[in-house]
């Protein structure tokens, strides 16, 4: 087998093993899974390819991408948990391989076999990978659109360093410019501009960086020179305008629009502009001017949460930063390579840095440029190449031993409270503490390459084990479907509220709509759009007392907190008639509803619904 595909074959299956172990085993976790899952399943059951529609309301939080993937797993695979994350799973898999491709042009095939490696064992990717949201497919059409610029512009083979300079094309020729710009009008599908916006900004600055003059200077000052140079011309109007125009910006616009803006037009017309209303101002640019459900934080949020969610390869964070820096400002075959990955992360960290609202999915576009220079590192560490003090190496695996005792710890505390009887899951906690330990064993024998495989390798088995099979164990202690078998014992003919909260799992699950009502002096629920005869109106608050002028028997869940608020807002025939542990959360969930109603549904036993599972 030769050795290309050999390292395909790898990063392939590590990946897939990672992504698709027990990828249906858990349910839909509250609350964007069941979101997309749901929007998906309603717009199937209209047989509507246009309008996003969730709970019989306008969804507008998403463009319409995941919902089409979604709807294709169903018809494939039938309506269940392994059927939404499906396209996610396949596209984490495919960003791999990109990332692989990058790596391999960038620098070489080693730096690429291990970067795919990388990214397939991160948290935060794993996460995105194996989860019903648009985030994989946003990452992988984003990294496909590098991936293309990149085989564009970088020659294959080695380069010499004499050559360095003149052997990258400066921008893309038409076809593959279309093309590349063609994969960001998809990804503008996936969530919008930022498909579009991000991945170009990521190559106008690499450009802008490095697309700078030539000037005789005499050797012993050029790095001086170079520095002084990129800093004062970096941003200068002449400059940027004339790189910003040479990426062939109407091209850009032309071509990406071609591919998304059909769909937000027809979306726009289907729904009297209500969906490009909320999409581009209340979910873009109401989420940039300000923090959202409370999601904000400091300019240090994304560095922090990169640590995290790059866990287990970010305990090598520090070398790896100054391994960059360094390499960076040196003249060699790579240095294109450090400088473009570093260009990735600073747009995607930067820009988001500025935005009000904060979450630590949104820089994982930027992963695989931090695959690529930790790539990077553990290839010339396992080559014994590295002018890097060992003292990083001790560091970094104690702390891989230290996470290994904190989950040791922590994990069956937290579980005796919320997940009793699966204290055991803390024994996870052992493949790091025991990696952690094995490979500064290795690497204090002057053995890099085997304490790398031994680091690698725990890395796949951890993020497999979390995902594939702790996830599994927590679901199960997951219990609403008790209340939904409740509803579904009333027959189809009941209209069912909530009071207080409402989880879009029980909307999935219980195949119903679940319409939400307004909790007096506490809070009203946010304005939504239903589809009255074709056109799309403001849907009408919902109180309990128009929620019982009904004729149709009505059930309410709620929670114990917000009991005694309905309490004084219903007439007396009404109780609690089943309950069950409110999932990771203080408190239960309460249906309520009359004990004996004078008109239950007319429906037969064989046409009760079901919930799904």
């Amino acid at each position: 087998m030769p050795q290309t595909l050999r390292q395909v074959t790898l990063v392939a299956a590590v990946a897939s093993v990672v992504m698709f172990t027990n990828l249906g085993g858990p349910r839909l976790w509250d609350r964007d899974e069941p979101r997309n899952a749901e929007c998906a399943a309603e717009m199937q059951a209209r047989g509507d390819w246009v309008t996003p529609v969730m709970n019989a309301e306008l969804r507008t939080h998403k463009p319409v991408l995941l919902y089409w993937l979604i709807m294709t797993a169903y018809s494939a695979f039938g309506v269940n948990e392994f059927s939404a994350r499906f396209w996610s799973a396949v596209l984490a898999v495919g960003t791999s391989l990109c990332t692989y491709v990058i790596g391999r042009r960038l620098f070489d095939d080693r730096v690429g076999t291990w970067a795919g490696i990388i990214i397939a064992t991160v948290l935060m990717f794993d996460v995105a990978g194996r989860a019903a949201t648009p985030d994989s497919p946003l990452i992988f059409f984003s990294t496909l659109a590098i991936t293309l610029y990149v085989l564009g512009t970088f020659p294959g083979g080695e380069v010499s360093d004499s050559r360095l300079h003149e052997s990258r094309r400066f921008f893309l020729g038409w076809r593959s410019a279309a093309a590349m710009y063609g994969v960001m009008g998809i990804a503008m599908l996936a969530k919008g501009p930022v498909g579009l916006v991000l991945p170009t900004a990521v190559i106008g600055m690499f450009l802008l960086v490095t697309r700078l003059p030539t000037v005789d200077v005499e050797p012993s000052q050029r790095a001086r020179w170079f520095k002084l140079k990129r800093a004062a011309s970096c941003f200068a109007p002449r400059h940027f305008l004339r790189t910003c125009w040479s990426m062939r910006p109407l091209s850009a616009l032309g071509i990406s629009l071609a591919v998304a803006l059909p769909w937000y037009i027809w979306v726009g017309i289907r729904t009297d502009g209500e969906f490009l209303r909320g999409f581009f101002l209340e979910h873009n640019l109401g989420r940039a001017t300000y923090a959202m459900e409370g999601h904000n934080g400091s300019i240090l949020f994304y560095p922090v949460a990169i640590l995290a969610g790059f866990f287990p390869w970010s305990v090598f964070a520090v070398p790896v930063i100054l391994d960059t820096i360094r390499h960076g400002k040196e003249n060699t075959k790579w240095t294109n390579g450090y400088i473009f990955a570093a260009c990735w992360v600073g747009v995607y960290v930067g820009l988001f840095s500025f935005a009000k609202t904060k979450l630590p999915s949104y820089v994982t576009p930027c992963y695989p440029a931090l695959a690529l220079v930790t790539g990077c590192f553990v290839d010339r560490w396992t080559r014994s190449a590295l002018a890097t003090s060992r003292h990083w190496f001790r560091a970094a695996f104690g702390i891989t031993s230290l996470v290994g005792v904190v989950f040791l710890v922590g994990v069956p505390i937290a579980a005796h409270r919320f997940l009793p009887g699966d204290e055991w899951l803390g024994v996870i906690g052992l493949i790091p503490l025991i990696a952690g330990v094995v490979a500064l064993v290795h690497s204090e024998r002057n053995q890099p390459r085997r304490a790398a495989y031994v680091f690698a390798g725990a890395a796949v088995l951890f993020t497999t084990l979390l995902f594939g099979g702790a996830a599994r164990r927590v679901d199960r202690h997951q219990h609403n479907e008790v209340l939904l078998e409740a509803i579904a014992a009333r027959g189809a003919n009941v209209n069912v509220a909530s009071y207080g909260l409402l989880e879009p799992s029980w909307i999935f699950y219980g195949e119903r709509p679940i319409d939400e009502l307004i909790v007096k002096d506490v809070c009203i629920p946010n304005p939504t759009w239903i589809d009255k005869d074709g056109k799309w109106l403001p849907k009408p608050s919902l109180s309990v007392d128009d929620l019982l002028k009904r004729p149709e028997d009505c059930l309410i869940i709620t929670s114990d907190h917000y009991l005694p608020f309905l309490r004084d807002e219903m007439p007396d025939g009404y109780e609690v008639l089943a309950e069950a542990p409110y999932f990771m959360r203080k408190g239960k969930l309460l249906l309520v509803g009359k004990a004996n109603p004078e008109r239950l549904a007319n429906d037969s036993r064989e046409n009760e619904p079901k919930i799904r599972r």
